[in-house]
């Protein structure tokens, strides 16, 4: 593996943070083989810089997504590669709500280390950003970079489809408060243990 062409993938990886892998439109891009690409993944990911998170699969009788989702597990990383180098920058570039969702994931599963960790999502465009099975309860969350989320239908159809037991909507505020039923807005401070 040469160390430029590793540079460059991982330059062209920024782009698909928070998005599910398409490895093909990057090897083609790149001019390499697709398990080229899948081996310069891997070996991200075995270096903790990368998380790939595997689609949740059931038979619902729905058409669900089968491949995972990337996401660089160090903001500050995807910062540098996506050209974004201040407080400013962040705040009007169009990835805010992306580089937002792998920040607040990567503190959630760091701070309540769940069984296992998933995405769920159907083609037809529902979908739930994490999916985590905690101590036996089916935990979805959903990461809004909005001053007071809303419920949507998305996430009432989530809710039944994987029959959660509870769902999180995580947001950068300050209040918590019960949208619906089973479901409530948290700022990312309450959802996370401190240390």
């Amino acid at each position: 593996m040469l160390p430029a062409a590793m540079g460059r993938f991982w330059t062209m990886l920024a782009h698909y943070h928070a998005q599910v892998w398409n490895g093909s439109e990057i090897a083609a891009s790149m001019g390499i083989a697709p398990n080229t690409a899948r081996a310069y993944l891997d070996a991200l990911e075995e270096t903790f810089m990368i998380r790939r998170l595997p689609p949740w699969q059931a038979n619902l009788g729905k058409r669900l997504v089968k491949t995972p989702k990337i996401y660089f597990r160090d903001s500050g990383m995807y910062h540098a590669l996506s050209g974004i180098r201040s407080p400013a920058d962040l705040l009007t570039h169009p990835k805010l709500g992306a580089s937002w969702e792998g920040f607040a994931l990567e503190e959630i599963l760091r701070s309540h280390q769940p069984d296992d960790a998933y995405f769920y999502a159907v083609h037809s465009a529902c979908e739930l950003d994490l999916l985590m099975f905690l101590h036996g309860r089916k935990v979805g969350v959903e990461f809004k970079r909005a001053d007071a989320p809303t419920l949507t239908g998305a996430m009432q159809t989530a809710l039944a489809d994987l029959e959660l037991d509870e769902l999180w909507v995580v947001y950068p505020g300050q209040r918590t408060y019960p949208p619906g039923k089973k479901i409530s807005v948290r700022p990312l401070a309450a959802c996370i243990a401190p240390g």
